[in-house]
């Protein structure tokens, strides 16, 4: 970590012995430290982009060091900042970890050679902010996102709060919205950067085969299982677990990732060896969770555990000035991807894209834009480029809303032919003026159950 450069730690303490004791560690370890005696001190000293690292007491005179924190991440919001607490100060040691995003806490008196490896670790989660930072269409470059409405903001700096913490995050939002960007986002900026980010799509993975792929298998535990094999949950030890689209995953499923939440433990399919893992868990849906409670098709228990932070992204119709930076981003990476010159929006085609609805959101954005880069000629894409595919998508949706409706329509119909009948399949049928087989089979489709 060392071997570039000394690290720049400011060590804010209003008392002199704990100031000078965590200065001398620092210092023998190679570090370079400033020290203040107060939260305005420390402001004083404060610009951005100076210090690798703070170290901070929550208990201090005049501005206690929860306060010293917001007011330093407003100068330098990249830099890390390490809480010391004696016992008194644990629970607003916390509050500062959840509300200003605090990379981690030191109790009082400091073990030296942990205090070294976690401002270490601070100041290499600090200079990665940093090197990611700085596009001129992303004022939150360490995030990836791109944008400038006040609805992107909120959300960045929701995300900047929660990062550097453990506790479970769930990320809600439309399909297309950009959840797994807020999902890399969080591992990005958390003290588990450093560790794997591994990814499941509990959507795309058939339900039988869902728990070998969490939790791996041993060799003849099932047909053609001819060698042992890792699950996610082991391959994400001592990173992050991002499970997309979590309201698909089975009941069964469900159950043995609770007990791997409260327990830490996995243990193979086939397999007799419990392993202990250190995971942390982002899920991801764009369900609604309560109503899937409801219906018996979700576990509550497992809703509480995962729902610690709940963040929620909304649809790019939500914030429409962004469209125009997000449009002239894809474009441009995707021309660079292809190999072609350099294109750009013309004002009209700013427009056009502005007033869409987008209901693929983020996602049908830059499909749009790769293919402008790759079909049309010049250097400028125009409203009229634009027009023929628009107008396409337009005819589509409206397609896909009216059958969309008629779903709606047909699944309120069955469930209240079935409550009618106290959930009796024939006498429901009967009713609906259907047979029972066909009644079923639309039950499966929609996935209707009693509660």
């Amino acid at each position: 970590m060392n071997a570039g450069r000394k690290l720049e730690v400011l060590v804010v303490d209003d008392d002199p012995r704990v100031r000078d004791a965590v200065r001398l560690v620092l210092e023998d370890a190679g570090q370079t430290v400033t020290v203040a005696g107060d939260g305005d001190q420390a402001l004083a000293l404060l610009t951005p982009g100076r210090f690798d690292a703070a170290v901070l007491d929550v208990n201090m005179p005049r501005m206690n060091g929860l306060v010293a924190m917001m007011r330093m991440a407003e100068i330098d919001p990249a830099l890390s900042m390490i809480i010391l607490t004696g016992e008194s100060a644990i629970q607003t040691a916390r509050e500062a970890i959840l509300r200003v995003g605090a990379f981690d806490m030191v109790a009082k008196p400091p073990d030296g050679e942990h205090l070294v490896g976690v401002v270490e670790e601070a100041a290499r989660v600090t200079r990665l902010r940093r090197s990611e930072s700085g596009s001129a269409n992303a004022p939150a470059g360490d995030t990836g996102m791109v944008g400038e409405s006040q609805a992107l903001r909120t959300l960045i700096e929701q995300i900047r709060q929660v990062a550097p913490s453990q506790g479970r995050v769930l990320v809600t939002g439309e399909n297309g919205a950009g959840k797994d960007l807020v999902a890399h986002a969080i591992h990005r900026l958390s003290k588990r950067a450093s560790g794997p980010f591994v990814k499941i799509n509990c959507a795309a993975i058939p339900h039988d085969l869902v728990e070998s792929e969490l939790f791996g298998y041993e060799r003849g535990a099932f047909t053609g299982a001819m060698q042992a094999k890792k699950g996610r949950l082991e391959l994400a030890d001592g990173g992050t677990l991002f499970l997309d689209e979590i309201g698909d995953l089975s009941l069964d499923a469900q159950a043995k990732l609770l007990r791997v939440i409260e327990t830490g433990e996995v243990e193979r399919v086939g397999g007799t060896r419990t392993q202990t893992v250190d995971v942390r868990i982002i899920a991801a849906t764009n369900k609604d969770l309560a109503a899937a409670i409801e219906s018996g098709d979700f576990r509550q228990d497992l809703y509480y555990r995962l729902n610690v932070l709940p963040l929620h992204v909304g649809p790019l119709r939500e914030r429409r000035g962004d469209i125009p930076l997000l449009a002239a981003h894809f474009l441009h990476a995707c021309c660079a991807a292809e190999g072609k010159a350099p294109k750009r929006l013309g004002p009209e085609a700013e427009r056009v894209l502005a007033a869409y609805h987008w209901p693929g959101n983020v996602r049908e954005l830059r499909n749009l834009m790769e293919r402008a880069a790759i079909l049309v000629p010049g250097d400028e894409v125009r409203a009229e480029d634009l027009a023929p595919w628009l107008e396409r998508a337009r005819e589509r949706d409206d397609a896909v809303g009216l059958r969309g409706e008629i779903e709606r329509r047909e699944i309120d119909a069955v469930r209240k032919a079935l409550e009618s009948a106290n959930w009796n399949v024939t006498q429901a049928a009967a009713g609906l003026g259907i047979d029972r087989t066909n009644l079923h089979r639309k039950m499966r489709k929609y996935g209707i159950s009693r509660r």
